[in-house]
């Protein structure tokens, strides 16, 4: 069993910059590919980044490629997204995920992730 609980949302102007945390428990959680995705109102949760385990292997949304960077501290049980060069877009409550199927990979779907945590708001102002 794992669980997820994320921090660092909060209004921030366009062009801004945010770091979100997500700090699991579980003494697995080092051999679990993570997720972020994002929902905005009216609009289904999609995918925004994720990482394997070692942290080696990483995917981004085309939306968010070359903005965000995902990475994981295994020490310390937990994975942050770090979000540069905000856009109004980009608001949205901000979700982290594990997927205790995969280790060396991971997926992009939501459905394959097991584990999520309640979400963070982010709000971009223009």
């Amino acid at each position: 069993q794992v669980q997820l609980v994320e921090s660092g949302g909060g209004l921030v102007q366009a062009g801004g910059s945010l770091r979100l945390s997500c700090a699991a428990s579980g003494r697995t959680f080092s051999s679990y590919a993570m997720g972020w995705f994002r929902q905005a109102p009216g609009k289904e949760r999609e995918f925004v980044a994720a990482i394997n385990y070692s942290g080696g292997r990483t995917s981004y949304a085309d939306s968010v490629k070359g903005r965000f960077t995902i990475s994981r501290d295994n020490t310390k049980n937990a994975v942050y997204l770090q979000m540069n060069s905000l856009e109004p877009e980009d608001t949205a409550v901000y979700y982290c995920a594990a997927d205790s199927s995969r280790r060396l990979y991971y997926s992009i779907s939501a459905r394959d992730y097991n584990y999520w945590g309640q979400g963070t708001q982010v709000t971009v102002s223009s």
